[in-house]
């Protein structure tokens, strides 16, 4: 038992040392009970080395099966509390601020163009987040810290190692959950206050306009094209103002899109998807660490201020923001009569 405790403890601090995450230190302890549980089934009875780890392998079935079941307990806890809103913070979800929420935002408060009643429009707002990577991952953070009331998010990914050089809100301990349920975790942990609403699924056409009615503002975090252009339609068909942003290498884009109000919508500025070759995945070509953070606090800065209505939002405009070269651009976009989605209807 001593043997294999000590060896437990030495696999565990190599893989402290070495920089692996908690999920593979776990993998090799596993593989050495197995190992252990292998030599207890394989040497005879008395053998030194069987004697040595413990002398009888239903010893470490026990613990095998004990531990399986605290680690399907934690997982069960983990996304039951993702899901849940403690009782006497949702019956104020509608109501007046707490003395806790007031000193949370005063900040906000004190700033001419929101208020107090910029605050309670965030509390009573309903944003709806696709994407719980990248940029989703800043975004879903400040929105929370804002006091933003409802907050929908929807992802069908599992968090990776290789997430947490840029994904902020994920942490090494969550490598192998749903990013929802860990991005929720981590919103309730930042701010109780906030109802959060986790969708572990991909969003698809027979879904996106039940759930995009129960929002005010929609925000597209997305990677990939179809859901981008899925989102654009959605959104433009049920009058619900979007923001959204791509990233690639050191380069990041966002604009506000509302047809009803005068604006393009995505399909206005990018008719068609872009040639593949063009826009490679951040697997292939790399992004820069904290480019999702800097344009992802952006959508979170539109989304505030088009539901407060303070200043003005990124209608019309796509902010171009190069990090290598430290340049942001603004560029004027139009709103195409004869788009296939909107039909010029901001022009109207």
């Amino acid at each position: 038992m001593i043997m294999v405790g000590a060896m437990a403890a030495v696999i565990w601090g190599i893989g402290v040392v070495m920089g692996k995450p908690r999920n593979a230190r776990w993998i090799m302890i596993g593989i050495l009970l197995v190992a252990v549980i292998a030599l207890q089934l394989v040497l005879p009875d008395g053998h030194p080395l069987r004697e040595a780890t413990g002398g009888d392998a239903r010893l470490w079935l026990l613990v095998v099966a004990f531990s399986g079941i605290v680690w399907a307990y934690r997982i069960l806890l983990r996304r039951l509390k993702a899901r849940v809103v403690q009782p006497d913070v949702a019956v104020q979800q509608q109501g007046d601020f707490t003395a806790t929420e007031l000193d949370r935002y005063a900040r906000h408060i004190v700033l001419r163009e929101i208020g107090g009643p910029g605050q309670k429009s965030l509390k009573n707002a309903k944003v709806f987040v696709i994407g719980a990577g990248g940029l989703g991952s800043p975004t879903l953070q400040y929105l929370a810290a804002a006091g933003v009331g409802t907050i929908g998010v929807i992802d069908d990914d599992t968090v990776e190692n290789t997430n947490l050089q840029r994904q902020v809100i994920h942490r090494d301990e969550s490598i192998g959950a749903p990013k929802v349920t860990s991005a929720a975790e981590a919103m309730v942990a930042q701010n109780p206050y906030t109802d959060v609403r986790a969708y572990e699924r991909r969003l698809t056409g027979d879904i996106a306009e039940e759930l995009f009615v129960e929002y005010d503002v929609i925000l597209d975090g997305s990677d990939n094209f179809d859901t981008r252009y899925l989102v654009n339609e959605t959104a433009t068909r049920l009058e619900k103002p979007l923001i959204a942003a791509a990233l690639t290498q050191w380069e990041g884009q966002i604009s506000f899109y509302d047809p009803s109000n005068g604006g393009p919508c995505y399909a206005c500025v990018f008719p068609t998807p872009a040639d593949p070759s063009l826009v490679p995945s951040c697997a292939e070509a790399g992004v820069l660490g904290p480019l999702p953070g800097v344009v992802g606090s952006m959508m979170a800065a539109e989304a505030i201020k088009v539901i407060t209505g303070a200043g003005e939002p990124l209608r019309g405009r796509l902010m171009i923001y190069d990090a290598l070269y430290a340049d942001t651009r603004t560029i004027q976009t139009k709103i195409d009569p004869d788009c296939a989605v909107c039909g010029g209807k901001g022009a109207a």
